[in-house]
């Protein structure tokens, strides 16, 4: 019997509570002829901080495509209360990853105004320069490795979103950036439900569960 993960959330947004359930039914993901996982059932509803862990090649990345709507499975569908999704359903789901790229030709000040034509930005940009430690004038293009991922971090902690998906969040941040993400993960609002993809024990000692796909739905 395949294994069932089970992750639910309730979210609350302007004032109201909102029950959305995420399913996924026998999703599979193959990369040409190699499947990632087949059969895999998923449930996202409620206000849990889930970690997935397990070994390179595991799905545990590709989950979270999939979930959040950035990738289509190969086999499977995926449904919101039931229901097909809508693809301007994603709009207020953030996925982060340290392999997602962006527009690095622009300043942060115009990364902003540009991603708050998605997203409702809930800081004003002093106050995300600030709290990020970024400079607001700057082409992303200069930034280190590390101040890019906090960009793209930036899009989960100080936008609205109804879901948040992170995929290895601290890959590239040092000792102080990771204390900035770690003091953003606490003063963020705790009923919108968070899954992370990692196996860096720092991070997913943070979670609420944790769930594991070593050897789970895998051929």
């Amino acid at each position: 019997m395949r294994d069932l993960i089970v992750l639910a959330f309730l979210f609350i947004t302007h004032s109201s509570i909102v029950l959305m359930q995420i399913e996924g039914k026998n999703l599979g993901k193959k990369f040409g002829r190699n499947w990632v996982f087949r059969d895999l059932n998923v449930e996202v509803n409620s206000g849990d901080f889930l970690a997935l862990t397990g070994p390179n090649g595991s799905g545990k990345s590709t989950l979270l495509q999939i979930l959040s709507g950035y990738l289509s499975p190969s086999e499977g569908e995926l449904f919101h209360d039931g229901q097909k999704p809508d693809p301007d359903q994603f709009k207020l789901i953030s996925f982060t990853s340290p392999y997602v790229e962006f527009p690095e030709e622009m300043t942060l000040t115009e990364f902003l105004k540009f991603h708050s034509t998605f997203r409702k930005q809930i800081l004003s940009d002093k106050e995300v320069a600030k709290r990020s430690q970024l400079p607001l004038d700057k082409r992303i293009s200069d930034f280190s490795t590390g101040m890019k991922q906090r960009v793209q971090l930036c899009t989960a902690f100080y936008f609205e979103n109804e879901a948040i998906f992170m995929d290895e969040p601290t890959s590239n941040l040092d000792d102080q950036g990771f204390d900035w993400w770690k003091n953003e993960m606490n003063l963020r609002d705790q009923n919108i439900p968070l899954t992370l993809a990692s196996n860096q024990k720092r991070e997913i000692e943070m979670a609420k569960s944790m769930v594991s796909l070593k050897d789970k739905n895998l051929l």
